[in-house]
Parts: structure tokens; sequence; C-alpha cells
């Protein structure tokens, strides 16, 4: 619900927001967990469906290690959470590996079709990329990424890997609750588009909550990919089925284009906040933008503030415009346009920039620096194994269930990615054939002293770095666990520049939203202080997280409520 009027906000204030606290009780962490942290031995999974965390339970259990277990459950997410991935999209991931006690990022990130040019959008009339149809199509990087990661780390066979997304796509599984709602808000929106009733829906409509639901064409793709490896998707009858839909339906992807994808293994790069370096991995994802945030907050003591408190919500959402505008101004493929990295997230930029913060008033506009730069939907999940490795990995279609293009037969939808391009020539992230869009997927890790202590991410499009630096402040400066990191009320702020372009700049401060958990206080004080506030239009992100506990030699898992997901080990 967007609300009209300061006085309207301030009256849903008194009915939603928690009763008001003394400003010496502030909220503690203890008021928001929805369950226990979850503690193992062995092993441990976080995702976003139980039925997937089970799957890479069983993968470890049967000798294979957190990659294997990362790859089994997203080949299973897929499957069933496709409101959020598939293999029709990208993927990103972290991995640390115990033994050579490092950290290897993987960018699987598909380019955009070599027979597409900005001039055809400008001669055709277009302002904006349009985020349904084949025009946004990028190729999937996804299946790439499993090759990419199974080949560096895998221990188990491929097709054993995949095997439990296909038994469970032949055999069907009972659809939950929170994807069976995003199912159907998107049958409607995707219903024109070829295959996709055929192939998404039940007499015309989205499964029901606990109803059966089947998917055999996957099946049969996920057969060929465990039979023919990563050809058996970018080569062959696959691809070329996938080439001829899309253009069928006026689109430019090309059987070139998919034969000639490669994502990348890249450095993660990282900051030192309060003691422990928080790694991301670095453009054409939004990734440091977390990272400059944390990096200004840095110079304010929010543990003597406390959570909830005006300075805490205040501080933060002024640091996010910030870096937010910078997101906007550099972060773009790096084969294009690359970004100054080591710059933006230096301390000596972020002790400039901090200047830009005044501690009772919201700003109004930010414009980018010049150091020496959303509406998509994901699913994270994390791995650890009995070795110690451990795995952060996130995967997305972007706009909710992607673009809508559902080649025949194949059981999937391919992502709508280019939409983030800008038709405008000159911007980092102006459209170019091969070039990869600005990309919204990031996988985040925590370590201290040397030594691997959290994987951990947050879905949500423009809320990601958002919700990653929300994380660590509520670990970090507010003492929270696992579990009440991640249930805690969050402050999404909205209205900064976007990287396709629209917003040229904010304007009026843009809008703060703020789930319902905020003492009656703040919110007052943010107002006064010429914030505009709203309360959360819908819940913001999708966390799961895996801790290593040195002293105990245990792991500790935690699953958001926000989202049907699971955290388990053994």
């Amino acid at each position: 619900m967007r609300l009209k009027s300061l006085s309207l906000a301030l009256l849903l204030a008194c009915n939603l927001i928690s009763t008001p606290t003394a400003a010496a009780d502030r909220i503690t962490g203890a008021s928001f967990a929805t369950r226990s942290e979850v503690f193992a031995p062995h092993a441990m999974a976080a995702t976003s469906h139980p039925l997937t965390t089970q799957i890479a339970l069983d993968v470890m259990k049967a000798g294979g290690n957190a990659v294997d277990a990362a790859i089994a459950a997203n080949a299973a997410l897929g499957l069933m959470e496709p409101t959020g991935n598939g293999i029709g999209g990208d993927l990103f991931a972290i991995v640390w590996d115990p033994k050579t006690r490092k950290l290897h990022g993987y960018n699987g990130h598909g380019r955009s079709p070599a027979g597409l040019s900005l001039q055809w959008f400008v001669e055709h009339g277009y302002r904006d990329i349009p985020p349904h149809g084949p025009l946004p199509v990028t190729v999937p990087g996804a299946v790439d990424g499993w090759f990419a990661l199974h080949a560096r780390f895998g221990k188990r066979r491929m097709r054993d890997n995949l095997q439990p997304a296909i038994d469970y796509a032949r055999n069907g599984h009972p659809v939950h609750e929170t994807i069976a709602y995003y199912w159907a808000r998107s049958v409607p929106v995707l219903s024109p588009f070829p295959g996709f009733v055929e192939q998404f829906t039940i007499d015309r409509r989205a499964p029901r909550k606990g109803e059966l639901w089947r998917n055999p064409h996957l099946a049969d793709t996920l057969e060929t990919i465990a039979r023919e490896g990563r050809d058996g998707f970018y080569r062959g009858r696959v691809a070329k089925t996938i080439a001829d839909y899309v253009q069928a339906q006026g689109g430019f992807l090309s059987t070139d284009d998919l034969a000639e994808h490669q994502g990348e293994w890249v450095d993660p790069v990282s900051i030192n906040y309060r003691g422990y370096d928080v790694w991301e991995l670095p453009p054409s994802g939004q990734g440091i933008a977390a990272l400059q945030i944390l990096q200004l907050l840095e110079g304010f003591d929010l543990k003597a503030h406390g959570f909830g408190s005006f300075e805490h919500v205040h501080l933060f959402t002024e640091a996010k415009k910030i870096a937010f505008e910078d997101r906007a101004r550099w972060y773009a493929d790096p084969e294009f346009a690359p970004a100054p990295v080591e710059a933006l997230i230096s301390d000596a930029y972020a002790d400039q920039r901090r200047q830009l913060i005044d501690p009772q008033r919201a700003a109004k506009t930010v414009e980018a620096g010049n150091p020496a730069l959303n509406d998509g939907d994901t699913i994270y999940l994390t791995t650890a194994d009995a070795d110690g490795m451990m795995v952060s990995l996130i995967q997305s279609n972007y706009r909710g269930m992607g673009s809508g293009m559902t080649p025949p037969g194949l059981g999937f939808i391919l992502q709508d990615r280019g939409e983030m391009f800008v038709l405008k020539e000159g911007h980092p992230n102006s459209f170019a054939p091969r070039k990869r869009p600005f990309h919204t997927i990031i996988p985040a890790f925590i370590t201290q002293n040397g030594n691997p202590w959290l994987s951990f991410g947050l879905m949500g499009g423009a809320m990601q770095p958002q919700g990653h630096a929300q994380i660590v402040i509520n670990l970090i400066d507010f003492g929270m666990n696992l579990q009440e990191a991640g249930d805690a009320p969050r402050i999404h702020h909205d209205g900064s520049t976007e990287p396709t372009g629209q917003n040229l700049q904010m304007t009026d401060g843009g809008v703060l939203q703020l789930e319902s958990g905020f003492p009656y206080e703040t919110v007052r004080a943010l107002m006064n202080a010429g914030h505009h506030v709203e309360f959360a239009n819908g819940p913001y992100g999708g966390y799961q997280a895996i801790a290593r506990d040195h002293a105990q030699g245990v792991y500790v898992g935690a699953s958001e409520s926000r989202k049907d997901g699971q955290a388990a080990g053994y």
C-alpha cells in the first residue's frame, strides 16, 4: 500500500508499528527471531525451499561436497521455485575452498545477442527495453556456471547431482504457499507468450498451494544436460530450440550466441568492517554497493544508538543514497566500462563521501562521486560440508518468472536481464552487442582473521545490497544471532538513480519504506528530518545463511520467515 500523505503515514504508524520503547531500552534482536538457529556438526544447507535443502543434505551424505550440493539444490529450485530462478537465468557464486584457504568468485553472467544493436532500438522508437518478450532476453549463464563450479570443485558425477531434480520433475512435488502466490501473479502477465500456458499452468491457472506439480519437459532437458554436459544446453537440439523460438517471436538470440557463452572466475573484493572482512563480487553486479554503504557507516557508532533508533535508520538511508548514485554511474560490464572498484570501496573515498551525510536531515538529492554506479525475484542458497567447503550461490531469471519466453518442449523460461540496459549512447550501461547488462544478484561472504565465518545472501533486486549491509550491521553492531539478523524488520530506500538511466537523479529524497517493528518515536523523528516514510509494500528480501563456529567445530544455519525456506544439517 502506498501512502499519499505524511498524515496518513503517521496515522498508520500508530496502528502498525510496535509500541514505543524508551530510549534506554532499544529493540533487541531477541524480539524478532521467528525460530531458533540450526546447529549441526558435519554439514549444513540453507535454501528457500525445504525439499531442496533436503536434496543438498542427501548429496553431501552420499559423498558429494558443498559444490555438488549447491548445484543439486539449484537445479531443483528451478523446478520448485520457478518464480525466482531456473536454467533460463544467470548464476553467481563465492566458494570458500579449505584446501587453498581462499575465496573463489564465479560470474555466470550472460551477454546480449550479437545481432542486436543500440541503433536498432533507436530506429524502432524504443526509449527503454521492455520487461517481457524476446527483446530483453540475454544468454542464460546458469548451466555453464554449474559445470564451471563442478569442474573446479565437484566430487560427484553431474548426472548424480541433477538426478533429484529430474525425479521430482517427472514424479511431481507439492507447491509451497509463497511460491503458489507469486506464480498466480505471473500467469496473467506471461500467458500471452507462446509456450507459457502449455508448460507452466494447470488448466490455464497457476498450481495451487499443496497441489502436485510436474514438469516432464524440464526433466527431459535436465536429462540431456546430464548426458551431454554443458554442450547439451549451449549446442545441439536445446540451443536450436531456444534460438528458433526467440527469433520466431521477433528476438535476436542465436545459436552462435549460446555456443560462444563463457562465464568467468573473478576475484572477490572486500572491505574490513569493524574487524570483519566482508566480501562481494566486483561489477558487472552490484555487490560493491553493500561495501560502500558499510564503509560510510563505519564512521558512526551505530551500536551506541541501538537498533531501530532514528540515528540507525537515518544514517543507513543516507549512506545508501550516496552508494546508489555511484552504483548508477559506475557499475557496468567491465569489458566495456571498467569501474574504479578499488577507489570506490577505499577508506579515503568513504571519508570524503561521508561528509555529505547530515546527521539530522534527509538529503533531497545526491550526485555520484568521482573517485581517482528494480524489481527482481531471485533464489539464494548456501551449503557447507564436512571438509569445511562453503558455497554462497545466487541465481535468478530477474523479473519474477522472467521474460515469458518459454521455448517449446524445454520446460523453462528465459530471463529478461536485458531490460537493465540503457538505450543512451555513452552511458556505461548502454546497450551493445555481446555485452553484459548491469546485474542485481550478489552472493556474499564474511571472513575474520583469514578464517571463514559466514556465507550469506539476501534476494530482491535493489534490496540486495541494502539487505547485505543490514545483515552485517545486525550481526556486528547490534549483536544479533544468525536467525535474528534475518528476521529483524528491514529498511528499504527507493528512488535513487537507476543503472537503467531511469530517474536520472534522485528527487525529493526518494521514499523510505519500513517493515513493521520500528518504534513510533523513530518514524516520527524520520518524518521531522525530512524523510518521506511509507510502510513496506510487501516483504523485502529472502535471507539464508550458514556460519562456522570454529570454537565448537559446528555449523550454524538460518533461514528467514519471509519465504518458505529451511536451514538444516546433519
